[in-house]
Formats: C-alpha cells, sequence, structure tokens
C-alpha cells in the first residue's frame, strides 16, 4: 500500500512526466500554435472597442492566479520546494497586477484610468505584469533541483515571499504612474511606438530563455510541462497582443488576452486535477487503511493473548504500574521473586518491595518513565517480603495508549544477587591479573600455537625497548637471539608436550641491536590454545653481581692497601730518613753516593707505589679546597711541555666562564700529569693532546643511565689524544689495578686506576671515550664550587732548623721510633718517646713541660692516635699535636678529606718534611 506520506509520486508537481504526459502537452501547445498561426494574419484587423472586455477579462485572470498562486503555496508548504516557492510567487504576481491594469486602463473606470494614471501607465504595468512572470519561471527552473528546507523554515519563507510580491510590485506600479511622463511612450494615439517594440522584444527573450532553462533541467515534472505550455501561450500572447496588432482593440488585441486567459488555465486545471487525484487516492488509502485495522485489531487480540502467555510463563518478575507508582499487573515470577501474591500487590504502591530509603529513586524513575525515557539494566535493591533484601536488574519501559501518551511503566526485574557476586569475584580476578600484567617488571608474552605474539606486557619498552604494539602480531622468533632459536623452539614443543618450563635461560634481541639474557618460565594452556611466558631481565642482576664483586675485590684491595702501606711506609721512613744520614756520609766517595743514591730513588719508587694503590683504594687523604681549574691547566700544560716533547702538540680549549671546582689541586694535577703520559705513549709517532675544561650539569637522565653519578653541576675536564685508541674488550679494565697494554716492564697499571680513586673519593665521575685508530678522550667531572678560589699561598722552604721545645714522641714501631728520636734529638729538640697510647698519657702526667705531641695514627691496643690526641687535650688543653701515618684508615680522614684543623705528615718523610711540619705545629 502506498503511505500517503509518500508523496514524490502523488503530486503532479513532483510526479516525473510520463509519455502520454508528454503527449497531452505537446497537443496543447500545437492547438495553440494552429490558432496562433490562423489569428496571426488577421492580427491588425481593428474590431470595436470594448472596454468592458478587458474588465471581464482581467477579473478572471486574475482570479486563475491567485488560486493558482494558493494551490502552489500550499504544495510548497508540503514539500517545501524553493522551486514552488518562486512559481507560486510568479502567480501572485501577475493576479495583482492585472487587477492594478484594470484600474488604470483609460476610459474604462475613468478617461485616464483611476490612481492617478496617465496615458501610458496602463501599458507600463502591462510590461510589467508580463515580464515579472517569465522572470520568476526563471527563477523556478533554476532552483528545481534544490534539496527541502527544513520543516521550521516554512514560515519565514512563505512571508517573505508574499511581502517581498507586494512591495515590489507596489514599488513598480508606483513607478510607473508617478513617473508617466519621464518613461518612453509606449502608445501613441492608440498605437503602438516603436519602444513599444523594443519592450515586448525583450520580454519575449526573457520568456524564451526561461522556457529553454526549464525544457533543458531534466527529468521533467509533470508541472514543468504544463508551466512549459504556459510559457508558449504567453509568447503567443505577446506576439499577437504587442507585436504583431497595430493598436487597442484590434484581432491581435483581443486574441492575445484570450490566450493569457488560456496560458493562466492551464496550471489552474493541472493543479484542479491534482487536487481531485489526491482526494481520490486519500478515499482509497481510508479504504485501505480501515481493512488494515480490522487486520491489525485481530492481530493484536491474538498477540495480547500470546504475549499474557509469556508474561505468565517468563522466568523474570513483570509488573506493570501507573505514574503514580500503583501496580495494575503483577505476573507468576513477581510472586515468587518478592513473596508476596497477585491478590495482595494489585492495587498497592510500589512502595510495597521498596526500601523506604530508595523512594526517592523510584519517583525519580516514575519521572523518567513520564517523559518518555526508557531505563535498561537499571541495578538497585528491592525488599522480599519476608523482610530481607534482593539485587535486582531492571528494565522500564513507558506504556503509550492509542495518541501516544505515557500512561504508566513497564518493569521487568531479574534478581542479580547471586550472579552480581560472580561477576564482582571475576571482575576483581580480572583486575587484579590485569594490574600484575600491567605493572609487572618481568616480560610477559602470550603467544598462539604458532607463536604469534598476542598480547605483550608494557614492561617490553624496558625490557627490550620494544613498545607492546610493535610486538604484538609478530612472531615470537623475529626477537629470539639467532644462535637460541632452535634451543627456544624445543622449549616451546616441550612445553606442549604438558611439562612447564622453569629457569630457562634464553637471550632476546633489544631494539637498540644488543642481546638481553631473561630467564623464563612458560606453560601451555591446551583450553585457549596459547603459550604463557614470563620472562625476568637478568642484565641488572648480573650487573649488580658484577658489581658486587668490583666492591669486594676494592674492598679486598684496601685492606691489603691499608696493611701494606701501614707496615711498608714504616719502613720506607726509617730508609728514606737513614738514607739521607748515609747519603751525607759518603759524599766524598763517589762509588758510594751513586749507590746510596739507587737506594734513594728506590725508597721514592715504593712510597709513589703505595700512594698509588691508596689512591686507587680511596684510602689517601685528601685536602680539597675551591681553586681555579683553568689556571691549574694552564701550570700543568707549562710543565707537561718539556716533559711530552715536541713531537706532541698541546692544545688548551678552556671555559670562558670561571671554572671553581672543590677537590684536591694537587692530586688533580698529579691525574692530569698520569693522563697526559698515557697519551703519549699512545702517540709514538706524535699527534695532539687537548686539555679542555667546561662547567656542565649532569641531569637525572645521565644518572639513570651512570651509576653513583649524583644529579648536580660540576667542573668537566677532559684529556683528549690523537693515538691509537683503545679495543672495546679492554675498555672496562682500563680502571683495574695492575691492568696495563703497554706491555711489561713498561708501566705498573696504577695509573689510571690512581684518578680512577681520585675521582671517586672527590665525589666525582670519570668517563671514558676511546676508537681504535682515532684516539681516546678521558672526562673528569668535579664537584663544581659556588665559592671564589682560595688564593695559594704557595709552598714554603723546607725549615731544617729545630729548636728548644720538648716533643713526645708516640710510635709502636721501635725501628721507626728509634729513627724518629734520632731525627727529632738531631734537630736540638728535647724528645721523650712511648710505644703506646698508654705509656704516652703516662709520659704527658709526668712531664708538664711537653710542647709537642708527635703521634702515630694506628697503633695496637684501646687507643689509635686520634684518640689519644683527644685525651691529651683533656690533661692539656694547649697542648699541640702533629700526626704522622702511612694509612689513616678513618681515623683522621673522613669522606676522603682531612678533618679540619688536622696536621698530618705522611710517611715516608724526609729530615727536612719533618722539621718543617714540626715548626709548623709548634707555632701555630
Amino acid at each position: 500500500m502506498q503511505s500517503i506520506e509518500d508523496t514524490s509520486e502523488v503530486l503532479l508537481s513532483t510526479s516525473t512526466a510520463k509519455r502520454r504526459d508528454q503527449l497531452a502537452a505537446l497537443a496543447a501547445v500545437a492547438m495553440s500554435a494552429v490558432l496562433f498561426a490562423a489569428a496571426a494574419p488577421f492580427a491588425k484587423v481593428q474590431l470595436p472597442a470594448v472596454p468592458a472586455f478587458i474588465a471581464s477579462y482581467q477579473s478572471a485572470l486574475a482570479l486563475n492566479d491567485l488560486m493558482t498562486a494558493f494551490l502552489l503555496f500550499s504544495q510548497f508548504v508540503l514539500l517545501r520546494s524553493r522551486a514552488l516557492l518562486w512559481l507560486a510567487s510568479g502567480y501572485l504576481f501577475t493576479a495583482p497586477a492585472a487587477l492594478l491594469h484594470t484600474l488604470v486602463f483609460p476610459g474604462l473606470y475613468s478617461p485616464t484610468g483611476l490612481l492617478g494614471a496617465g496615458p501610458q501607465s496602463a501599458v507600463w504595468i502591462y510590461m510589467i505584469w508580463h515580464v515579472g512572470f517569465p522572470l520568476f519561471v526563471l527563477a523556478y527552473a533554476l532552483h528545481r533541483r534544490d534539496r527541502p528546507t527544513s520543516v521550521d523554515a516554512v514560515a519565514a519563507p512563505l512571508l517573505l515571499a508574499i511581502s517581498g510580491v507586494a512591495i515590489g510590485l507596489a514599488a513598480l506600479i508606483w513607478t510607473a504612474i508617478a513617473y508617466d511622463t519621464s518613461l518612453p511612450a509606449l502608445v501613441s494615439d492608440g498605437a503602438a511606438t516603436p519602444a513599444l517594440k523594443v519592450v515586448v522584444g525583450a520580454i519575449w527573450c526573457v520568456t524564451s530563455a526561461a522556457l529553454v532553462v526549464l525544457a533543458w533541467r531534466r527529468p521533467h515534472t509533470i508541472l514543468d510541462l504544463w508551466v512549459m505550455v504556459v510559457l508558449c501561450a504567453w509568447l503567443f500572447d505577446l506576439s499577437l497582443a504587442s507585436l504583431l496588432n497595430a493598436a487597442r482593440f484590434d484581432l491581435g488585441y483581443y486574441a492575445g488576452r484570450i490566450y493569457g486567459l488560456l496560458a493562466a488555465s492551464f496550471v489552474l486545471g493541472v493543479l484542479l486535477a491534482d487536487n481531485v487525484g489526491l482526494q481520490a487516492r486519500l478515499t482509497r488509502l481510508l479504504q485501505q487503511q480501515r481493512r488494515q485495522n480490522e487486520t491489525e485489531r485481530a492481530r493484536f487480540i491474538a498477540r495480547e493473548r500470546l504475549f499474557s502467555a509469556v508474561v505468565e510463563s517468563s522466568s523474570d518478575a513483570v509488573i506493570t504500574l501507573t505514574l503514580h507508582g500503583k501496580i495494575t499487573s503483577w505476573n507468576r515470577a513477581a510472586e515468587q521473586l518478592f513473596g508476596y501474591g497477585a491478590d495482595e500487590a494489585l492495587g498497592n504502591d510500589i512502595g510495597l518491595i521498596v526500601p523506604s530509603e530508595r523512594r526517592c529513586e523510584v519517583d525519580g524513575i516514575l519521572e523518567r518513565i513520564g517523559s518518555g525515557e526508557k531505563i535498561e539494566h537499571h541495578e538497585t535493591v528491592r525488599r522480599h517480603k519476608d523482610g530481607h533484601e534482593i539485587e535486582v536488574s531492571l528494565s522500564i519501559s513507558p506504556i503509550l495508549d492509542a495518541r501516544g501518551t505515557v500512561i504508566g511503566a513497564s518493569k521487568v526485574a531479574r534478581d542479580i544477587t547471586e550472579s552480581k557476586r560472580t561477576r564482582s569475584a571475576l571482575t576483581r580476578e580480572t583486575e587484579e591479573r590485569r594490574r600484575i600484567f600491567e605493572t609487572s617488571q618481568d616480560l610477559i608474552l602470550i603467544a598462539d600455537s604458532y607463536g604469534q605474539l598476542m598480547q605483550v606486557s608494557p614492561s617490553s619498552l624496558a625490557v627490550l625497548g620494544y613498545r607492546p604494539e610493535e610486538m604484538a602480531g609478530r612472531n615470537a622468533s623475529d626477537f629470539v637471539y639467532p644462535p637460541e632459536l632452535e634451543a627456544v623452539r624445543s622449549q616451546m614443543r616441550d612445553c606442549r608436550g604438558g611439562r612447564d618450563i622453569r629457569n630457562f635461560e634464553a637471550q632476546l634481541l633489544h631494539k637498540e641491536g644488543r642481546g638481553v639474557v631473561l630467564n623464563w618460565m612458560a606453560s601451555w594452556s591446551e583450553p585457549v590454545q596459547r603459550h604463557f611466558f614470563i620472562g625476568r631481565d637478568l642484565t641488572e642482576k648480573r650487573a649488580a653481581e658484577a658489581q658486587f664483586r668490583q666492591a669486594q675485590k676494592m674492598e679486598a684491595v684496601g685492606h691489603l692497601t691499608g696493611g701494606v702501606a701501614h707496615d711498608f711506609n714504616n719502613i720506607l721512613t726509617v730508609i728514606t730518613g737513614s738514607i739521607g744520614i748515609l747519603a751525607d756520609a759518603v759524599a766524598e766517595r763517589p762509588e758510594l753516593a751513586s749507590i746510596a743514591k739507587l737506594i734513594d730513588d728506590s725508597a721514592d719508587r715504593g712510597a709513589q707505589l703505595t700512594r698509588q694503590l691508596l689512591a686507587f683504594a680511596r684510602k689517601q687523604p685528601l685536602q680539597p679546597t675551591d681553586f681555579d681549574v683553568n689556571a691549574l691547566m694552564n701550570e700543568t700544560a707549562a710543565l707537561l711541555r718539556p716533559t711530552l716533547g715536541e713531537h706532541i702538540e698541546i692544545e688548551r680549549v678552556l671555559s670562558t666562564d670561571p671554572c671553581t671546582a672543590l677537590a684536591d689541586p694537587n692530586q688533580l694535577a698529579t691525574s692530569i700529569v698520569n693522563l697526559a703520559l698515557n697519551a703519549r705513549d699512545a702517540m709514538p709517532q706524535g699527534g695532539k693532546l687537548t686539555l679542555e675544561t667546561a662547567n656542565v650539569a649532569l641531569d637525572q637522565d645521565y644518572a639513570d643511565a651512570n651509576a653513583e653519578v649524583v644529579v648536580g653541576d660540576y667542573v668537566m675536564i677532559a684529556v683528549s689524544d690523537t693515538g691509537c685508541g683503545i679495543p672495546p674488550a679492554y675498555l672496562e679494565k682500563v680502571f683495574d689495578p695492575f691492568f696495563s697494554t703497554k706491555g711489561v716492564g713498561k708501566g705498573t697499571g696504577l695509573g689510571l686506576s690512581m684518578v680512577f680513586g681520585f675521582v671517586k673519593q672527590s665525589g666525582g665521575h670519570i668517563k671514558i671515550y676511546s676508537e681504535v685508530g682515532h684516539g681516546t678522550s678521558i672526562k673528569l667531572y668535579l664537584p663544581r664550587s659556588a665559592a671564589a678560589p682560595t688564593a695559594s699561598t704557595g709552598q714554603q722552604a723546607p725549615d731544617t732548623t729545630g729548636g728548644d721545645e720538648t716533643i713526645l714522641i708516640v710510635e709502636d714501631d721501635p725501628l721507626v721510633r728509634q729513627h724518629v728520636v734520632t731525627q727529632v734529638v738531631s734537630l736540638g729538640y728535647t724528645t721523650l718517646a712511648a710505644a703506646n697510647a698508654a705509656e704516652a698519657l703516662d709520659v704527658l702526667e709526668r712531664h708538664p713541660e711537653i710542647d709537642l705531641l708527635f703521634t702515630d695514627v694506628i697503633m695496637p691496643g684501646a687507643m689509635n692516635g686520634r684518640q689519644l690526641a683527644d685525651a691529651a687535650r683533656v690533661l692539656r688543653p694547649s697542648l699541640r699535636t702533629l700526626f704522622t701515618s702511612g694509612y689513616t684508615e678513618n681515623a683522621i680522614v673522613h669522606h676522603g678529606r682531612l678533618d679540619a684543623g688536622v696536621l698530618l705528615l705522611p710517611k715516608p718523610y724526609r729530615k727536612p718534611e719533618l722539621a718543617r711540619m714540626i715548626r709548623i705545629a709548634l707555632e701555630r
């Protein structure tokens, strides 16, 4: 059945023209053409003037056009087509134009016409009338394919069209009347002037253009065909009434107006026929609707019975109620769910099963239902007859009457107590597993039976450098280190055979290309056909193990160095002190003097070796100050010039900003010399040594990538060469003690280890960059200081003069004690000696004349040298103290620095150094 809303093929203004419609329109045009051809030769035959014909003809024409405009406006409201609005406006324009032309026609109501019209007003209004209509038809043709406007936009365009036609027509008519004498004369003595022929010709062209455009815009509707017929009649009208005739009231004049009336009747007839057709269709539709209603009623009754049976047999509670909450139906499932029988529930308020604290919720639901809203799967709590609460899921829909008004609510309630408990447990378990998957630091992979990765944990970015989405969808073999691929596949086959894999190590490829060793656990799930892998990155573990081994090695070296340094420096102290005496004694015998010099040099080498070991083990006592690194680099470069040789160029690239570091400047100078000598050995054929300084800031990213680095500001000192470079395999070993690439007898292997120990003990950082064949660059990062550099006081010349003060010498080693006593006595001092702290305190109590306590730091017994000094100051607050030691432990050195106010004479030392330090201590 065709729907009444389907207007596209019901209204003639939108129905596509068929063959018979085209033939009918063509017949009308042909008949008009035949009549035009018959009347044209006699157009100039003068007939009697009948002014009443004008009034009758134009009144009929105005009535036709008004009816046509009304019908077209009606179809515009229905179809919302702008083209129809333009066409209706055209007919609305012609109706009042025809009436106004009648009023101003000369001799009809007055000699010159009403409204103050002149002799030319009627002719100009006729031309305005006849040019207006084709223009509106042209607009209709151009807008015929436009989309319909919205429903809300009908009233405004309709009002705008009517008012626009009225205002425009009024303006044109006023112009034609008010400026009658100013406009060109179109009629003279009742006959047409040449100007009239020009104006009519222009109107004829506009009409022809409208006809051509309308004919060109296909497909045509039935209305299009008859509008084209009207335009053809319009052309015949213009030709007979204004071009071919001679004057008013001749045959052409009368025939043209008859054509105009005929043209107005064509579209009106089509629209009237359209309305008659609509009435017939509406009658048929109503009859079909009546039959359909009867069929639907019978079907509704059957469906109602079926629905009633379904509702009664449903396992869900189905309840209907009014918008005020009164229960109107209650099925068996509702009785079982809530415990109330139908006789108890029907007619009662829904509050019967609603806890009191949820009444507001029910009112809100009924309000939403009243506005037509549907509510799906609303979870809430209801109350059983015995008082216990039930968790239910409600689906509530509005009940509508025949007019679509909401009159009640239909509610389906399902008990979800158990399912919600199960769902909650499942949700909790799923969330726990998801959290484990997302937060695990271990790599978790889920793959199908072919090894295709289905899921990848976010930890893949930290472990392998890939985001999960970069790995998902690819085969796991793409990420396995190729030599281990077969072993991994074997493990997967065993896993599918039912064996769980534990502690299987396999190496995957990082995104950067390096290998990452993982310890794997794997299992296969037959129900889901998936492999589950958990891989723990062993990189940090192995690095920690290596670091722990290095720490143990360092600790062992430190203990060994401390023990060796203590005893060895005691021995060297005696040797270096004695060799000075011996050298003076054999100065006159060259052969013995050379031997003494050889012994002295060997002792110096032994002392230097001990200092290097202590530096590497970070056991040396540092004396850090705020100093200008650039000044130190300039001084060191000047010292290096003769040492390195002319074949090595020294370039200084020093920062233009002040570079003040907090470190031991003497140790830094020694470190730079060590690095420069290594660089010299790497450039036997010559090259360039570059000394560089800069202020840098090491951020958190750098600290994360380099262990033991503290974020902060540093002074960077770089020593770079263009030598042979260091092979990559050796880079991790270059700072180890006794490691050297120079060959046997060409170095101790302690130079770089000493630099490493000094930098680390100073709270800094060291980094080495090297490329074989291109050179090496070693960068030292020392803590930057905000203080001004400390002015250098310069080193005093050794003061070998003695004095007459009394000095208490405390030394546990008999040989060293005897040697020191001899040396101090030779300086003129009065000396007392003790082997340990207890003896020293006893001597102090018995000898108040003691001016200086000269004590070793490391001594056996309950008290070391520092503790002895503290106890001595309690007895003698003014007593001065000078420490000596070959290995201080942590007695007077903390965090690699001498404690404030402490004077230390490191072992081994010579007589001039001893004399100078005693005088410094006594004069403080």
